[in-house]
């Protein structure tokens, strides 16, 4: 299931960013305009996408807008990692061997 939401958001990023100008002022102009939103589509997509949209509403990113950012990051990570039922047939299958 991680995979699915990781691969919407990474979608979602790329449309936003070639169909609207959110991603590059987000990220700002120079080397940062192309390669943080790069980065982001292959490693962290739900944490960029979070970045562009809150830098979009609140006109920047600072206070307690770094809080959806973490959040952002905390669900990033729970897409790329593996669920506890899957962790625990593991350890059921290695210790029955």
């Amino acid at each position: 299931m991680g995979w699915l939401v990781t691969g919407l958001a990474r979608l979602a990023l790329i449309l936003v960013w070639i169909f609207t100008s959110l991603v590059s002022h987000a990220f700002g102009g120079g080397v940062w305009g192309w390669l943080g939103p790069l980065l982001g589509v292959l490693f962290l997509p739900i944490t960029a996408l979070t970045y562009a949209v809150v830098y979009a509403l609140a006109g920047g990113v600072s206070g307690w807008a770094w809080l959806w950012v973490a959040l952002a990051v905390l669900a990033d990570l729970a897409a790329h990692s593996p669920g506890v039922r899957t962790i625990q047939r593991r350890s059921m299958r290695s210790a029955s061997v």
